[in-house]
């Protein structure tokens, strides 16, 4: 029998320290190696660390919201036990296990040499469950939240069941080989949320209403502690309003034109194919217009006091995901045709969304765009996406009376609210770049029209 102590380990790009998002295992657990010990949120993105080697947790350092230095204790295995224990846990050679392993379980005992043997070769003795640990239990003699980590699913979805206390075990899963994707989870949850009707009572004689105060619903309070990416996005959102003195410029755009040729196009497209909507065309035009722009497509490094302006484009695209604000990256965007945009947009927003997004998808951004959709409203501030100069947001487009060459018309119109660090872009360069933005969106053509 041998302790691992297992450190933080270097999770690359500088990193020097990271907090503890959630903890998938507690001491008593069998892990297999390779098996997510804890989730963990870095200066960049959240990372899922696994475990190194097969055993069994004695301790865990650190709590949710703990912050952990890189080289620092971070959970400590006994080892030996691990073979011990799945050994004694699997059924006499030739009886029929009609209990499902854990995942771990199935894993460890692939690599003992299975067929109801043990690692000798000898039959295993019966074990009680009550003698075992609860990662060596059958699934379904395991809590709901333990037997969930063995469901086919995402990190993000995982947490959400975990924090709601759900089962995923009761969750059918439309995904590939039935793996639960947010909207399983989502239709699960508000089918659960429906109330059962209740028989109804019989009347009774109003009892005499006690003397004192009453606690009123409305008193309650929930305290919900600022961790992982909540606190990174509350964090940067801070420093970038306090340290950068925004320049916000709003104009109304008609994109009567622009809405035609969208149609025209989406009407041509297959059956079931992804429609285009306005932000592959509006990345299309800002990667012309950037050319005669260049320091809006910049990072300010504040360290050296350099302004790093940047021939290539390398889209942010703000995205809304169940774990709160995101900035997936198209990189290259100026390499790349309206349909290769649209393509790429949707893949890595999707992958934001699913927390599927690698660290490379999620860093290097030299120009973001953002947008609410059908909640765009008229006009918005957007907040700078520190270390860059430039932010690009866009409102929602509608249909209203405007005068055209002296008379009413109904045009489709729609404002872009775009916010710049003034410190490096003058009012009137940011000014003249929208100015320009809108142009080539007021006429869509002269979008693909290289110069």
């Amino acid at each position: 029998m041998s302790r691992y102590v297992f450190k933080l380990p270097d999770l690359g790009e500088g990193t020097v320290e990271a907090e503890i998002v959630n903890w998938r295992v507690k001491p008593g657990d069998l892990v297999a190696e390779d098996d997510v010990l804890v989730e963990v949120m870095t200066e960049k993105a959240a990372v899922e660390v696994p475990a190194p080697v097969s055993g069994r947790v004695i301790s865990t350092t650190g709590a949710p919201g703990d912050t952990v230095p890189v080289g620092a204790e971070l959970i400590v295995l006994e080892t030996e036990a691990a073979v011990a224990v799945v050994a004694a846990a699997r059924p006499a050679a030739g009886a029929v296990d009609t209990q499902p392993p854990t995942a771990a379980g199935a894993a460890r005992a692939g690599r003992a040499g299975g067929n109801g043997a043990t690692a000798a070769g000898a039959a295993s003795p019966t074990v009680p469950a009550a003698a075992l640990p609860a990662a060596a239990l059958p699934a379904a003699a395991l809590p709901a939240a333990t037997a969930s980590a063995r469901v086919a699913t995402s990190p993000a979805v995982r947490r959400r069941a975990h924090e709601a206390g759900v089962d995923l075990r009761q969750i059918a899963g439309s995904g590939p080989k039935g793996r639960i994707v947010p909207k399983d989870f989502e239709a699960y949850v508000a089918r659960r949320a429906q109330p059962t009707p209740l028989p109804a009572a019989p009347r009774a004689v109003p009892a005499a209403r006690p003397a004192g105060p009453r606690a009123s619903p409305a008193a309650a309070t929930e305290e919900i502690k600022v961790i992982g990416l909540r606190r990174l996005i509350a964090q940067r959102m801070s420093e970038a309003k306090r340290n950068i003195p925004h320049f916000a410029y709003v104009e109304e755009l008609d994109v009567t034109e622009l809405e035609s040729l969208r149609r025209h196009l989406n009407g041509k497209l297959p059956a079931g194919a992804p429609a285009l909507t306005y932000l592959p065309f509006l990345a299309l035009a800002l990667v012309r217009v950037l050319r005669d722009f260049p320091q809006c497509n910049a990072h300010y490094d504040a360290e050296r006091g350099v302004i790093v302006r940047y021939a290539a484009v390398h889209l942010g695209v703000a995205t809304q995901t169940p774990d709160g604000l995101k900035v997936p990256v198209v990189h290259d965007a100026q390499a790349r045709s309206l349909w290769e945009l649209a393509a790429e947009m949707r893949r890595v927003s999707e992958a934001a969304r699913t927390n599927k997004a690698k660290r490379e998808q999620l860093t290097g951004s030299t120009i973001t765009i953002t947008s609410l959709g059908k909640l765009g409203g008229i006009a918005s501030t957007p907040i700078i996406n520190a270390p860059e100069v430039s932010i690009i947001g866009v409102n929602r487009a509608l249909e209203r009376p405007v005068v055209l060459d002296g008379a009413i018309a109904i045009r489709r119109t729609m404002n872009l609210s775009s916010s710049f660090d003034h410190r490096f872009v003058d009012g009137y360069d940011a000014a003249a770049m929208i100015q320009a933005l809108k142009e080539c969106l007021e006429h869509p053509a002269t979008i693909f029209i290289d110069r």
